[in-house]
């Protein structure tokens, strides 16, 4: 199995943006992020820089630049994330995890629906 790196908030930013399309090239990046942060070209090229520091993206030269994509899934990203979270919070327990949310979040019935749907599941393997 592949080590997953840790990845910062920033960081999952320029990720999604890659795994939506890659190869991209850090101009794109840039051009893409401008619309929704504040940031410096510079931020976006030293968030790409920690990225292939972490293995999380790889970088091809391409005539005159490089084109970035990732190298990690995002699939695997978010298992990570998500081990990591309950991990943390809930001492690697599910239980505790669905009591706060059950218990602060209002549910809607697909919602229900979906959650039994997916227990049943779990339960019947």
């Amino acid at each position: 199995m592949t080590l997953i790196p840790e990845i910062s908030k920033a960081e999952w930013k320029v990720m999604k943006l890659l795994w939506t399309k890659s190869p991209q090239p850090a101009y794109d990046l840039c051009e893409a992020l401008a619309r929704t942060e504040d940031w410096h070209p510079n931020t976006v090229k030293t968030l790409l820089s920690r990225l292939r520091g972490k293995k999380a993206v790889s970088a091809k030269k391409y005539k005159n630049l490089y084109l970035y994509s990732p190298v990690v899934s995002e699939e695997d990203c978010v298992q990570a994330e998500s081990d990591s979270l309950l991990q943390r919070l809930f001492g690697g327990s599910v239980k505790p995890l669905l009591v706060h949310f059950a218990k602060r979040r209002r549910f809607t019935a697909e919602d229900l629906d979906e959650l039994k749907r997916i227990l049943q599941e779990g339960k019947e393997k």
